[in-house]
């Protein structure tokens, strides 16, 4: 006698970004683990989608930011009770980014040595210890600087073992996971998060990682440019703050994607054309992080390609939430937000692709008894 074979039901996951990509992953991982991949698939649905081709440059839409990222882990201490709950999703992320740099060699992430400088920094900066840091960032390796080696201006300075990523050929590499695990992708422009119920006949729940939301009044973009330059041979990331609020920073992406140089943090500017001018300045600023780094900017900086980007901010930080609704005859209906990190992505991404994860795995127990629709893209 035959087996009835039962049609799956969707989980769709808005957006391609490094949010998106780690939630769609994780919750495939966490079906397959209780053996749930017979009942669910997981949909990726978005507007924008990663590629990469190593040595050319890389062109995507301005507010698919994750592709324009450094990208480097550079944990913040958790002075606010925002601050602190970024805190968990780091430390997480970083497990997961030190598990996955030696299963994956090819995804894209390198272990580097961090460099943070410091003109004005606050109490928490201060008071943070070898044993400290381990525990809060899971980060190893932290030891403050002497005095002595710091760049004119800088009051603190401290080293650390963190990761950089190059960010277009890891948003690709974990698509491509994605899809060989099963998944399945959509390209489409959503209105309304609650539009993810109707790309499937019977959609179990949608995850919001849209970005900057649909229509969100906390949310809006921080614009960013950098320069994307040639320069080979250097192996560090460093972030200078300053005391006026700018900053300046070196991040190698490795994988020959050549070294990013930064970068602006503009709230609200919604300019999507690099400023030459700009260019300029954060070239200069970087001379002060690195002797053998001015000395081959002076020679020559190489600049590939001038990149603006839009990242998704929020006021009071990261979405990470379940909204529910119910109309006549319906089940109830249930979104995971997790949207608006800001420049904070990449860092906080599988942190909050676990948090995701567990969301969407109780709503699945509260609806077992849903009745399921034939399944089909």
């Amino acid at each position: 006698m035959g087996t009835t074979q039962h049609p799956k039901r969707g989980i769709v996951v808005i957006g391609a970004g490094i949010i998106g990509l780690a939630c769609a992953l994780s919750i495939q991982s966490k079906l397959a683990e209780q053996h749930l991949d017979h009942r669910y698939l997981v949909i990726l649905v978005s507007r924008d989608f990663p590629t990469c081709t190593p040595g050319a440059p890389t062109s995507h839409a301005v507010d698919y930011a994750s592709v324009w990222a450094g990208a480097h882990v550079r944990p913040i201490p958790a002075s606010t009770p925002q601050l602190s709950r970024e805190a968990t999703w780091l430390k997480q992320t970083v497990q997961h980014l030190r598990g996955q740099a030696e299963r994956e060699p090819w995804i894209g992430i390198t272990p580097v040595t961090g460099v943070e400088y410091l003109e004005a920094p606050d109490e928490a900066y201060q008071t943070w210890t070898s044993g400290s840091f381990e525990t809060e960032t899971g980060l190893t390796g932290f030891h403050e600087l002497p005095i002595s080696v710091l760049p004119p201006g800088v009051v603190l300075g401290f080293e650390y073992q963190t990761f950089c990523l190059n960010a277009p050929v890891y948003c690709t590499g974990l698509l491509r996971k994605f899809l060989l695990q099963g998944g399945h992708t959509l390209k489409r422009n959503l209105a309304s998060e609650w539009e993810g119920f109707l790309v499937a006949p019977d959609v179990a729940a949608v995850i919001n990682a849209s970005g900057v939301g649909f229509g969100d009044p906390k949310c809006f973009p921080t614009r960013g440019q950098i320069v994307l330059t040639n320069l080979t041979g250097f192996t560090k990331t460093i972030t200078r703050q300053c005391k006026d609020g700018s900053w300046s920073f070196v991040i190698p992406r490795f994988f020959d994607g050549g070294t990013i140089i930064g970068g602006t943090k503009e709230p609200n500017n919604w300019e999507t054309e690099p400023n030459l001018d700009t260019r300029e300045k954060l070239i200069e600023a970087a001379k002060g992080l690195d002797p053998d780094l001015a000395a081959s900017l002076e020679a020559n900086p190489h600049v590939i390609a001038d990149v603006v980007g839009r990242r998704p901010t929020r006021d009071g930080g990261t979405r990470l939430q379940v909204e529910r609704k119910s109309s006549l005859g319906e089940d109830g209906r249930v979104i995971v937000h997790a949207y608006g990190a800001g420049g904070r992505g990449y860092e906080l991404s599988w942190g909050i692709a676990q948090e995701v994860t567990s969301l969407v795995m109780k709503a699945l127990n509260t609806s077992n008894g849903a009745k399921s629709r034939p399944f089909k893209l």
